[in-house]
């Protein structure tokens, strides 16, 4: 369970998070929302200590986020930010690799090399294994680091849009993977994204966010609702169902 109480951060005197306090409950897939500026990749960033709060407490699991060693916390969590680049040229393979860090120090394993070709073969990356990142696409790169993401092999999985830059048919693929992975290995998983068509399709819990509060919080289905959504973007919305549990959004 990742535990958030009263997180506030500033940013040259601009308050981005404002007394935040909610609560992630394990398993599943739970999607932040809301519009530009509401704080959504602050506080994502907060949870995961890339960015230290300026008051409160995040704890995961009851591991407060601030003092825990760095090699424990990355054992139980793992991140994806939106500008993942690597300053060297590498392979898929040894990307993916990279996720054993935590556990085999740069010292792989035959264990450690089993769970890169397993993240490899997950997200059907076997045929680009040997290309250089440069050499592929923007959506096979994407799957590329959430496939180091998953070797890392932690209970929690933290994403900062993951759908940034996807064309719609990639951006498909890579939410059905996550809730495919989310429901496979029992994840947690946590991300930001801004088209709420995608996060009714594929979450269980919705967080919306606006100003730097959480303006909302709940399962999917009580979210997806005009009544939650207008004051968020300040917009006439039309919630429509779809069947299938799918809930198609339209702004008016």
């Amino acid at each position: 369970m990742i535990e958030i109480k009263d997180v506030t951060k500033r940013y040259d005197g601009t308050t981005v998070l404002d007394e935040v306090s909610l609560t992630i409950a394990p398993g599943g897939v739970t999607s932040i929302i809301g519009p530009n500026g509401a704080g959504k990749s602050t506080l994502l960033s907060v949870i995961s200590r890339l960015s230290p709060a300026d008051g409160g407490t995040v704890t995961v699991d009851g591991l407060d986020v601030a003092s825990t060693p760095g090699e424990v916390l990355a054992r139980r969590l793992a991140v994806l930010r939106q500008d993942n680049h690597m300053p060297v040229r590498l392979t898929v393979r040894e990307l993916v690799a990279f996720g054993r860090f935590p556990h085999s120090g740069g010292r792989l394993t035959a264990g450690d090399l089993e769970l890169v070709e397993e993240a490899i073969d997950y997200f059907e990356l076997g045929d680009l294994a040997d290309r250089h990142l440069d050499q592929l696409s923007g959506g096979q790169r994407q799957r590329a680091y959430v496939a180091m993401v998953l070797c890392q092999d932690t209970d929690y999985v933290l994403l900062d849009e993951p759908l940034n830059n996807l064309d719609m048919r990639h951006s498909v693929q890579m939410m059905r993977r996550l809730r495919r992975m989310a429901d496979d290995y029992g994840k947690t998983v946590v991300l930001v994204v801004h088209d709420i068509n995608f996060a009714s399709c594929h979450s269980d819990t919705i967080v919306a966010m606006k100003n730097g509060t959480v303006a909302a919080q709940g399962e999917t289905a009580e979210m997806m609702t005009p009544e939650v959504l207008n004051p968020v973007y300040d917009l006439d919305i039309d919630v429509h169902d779809l069947g299938g549990s799918r809930i198609g959004v339209y702004f008016t």
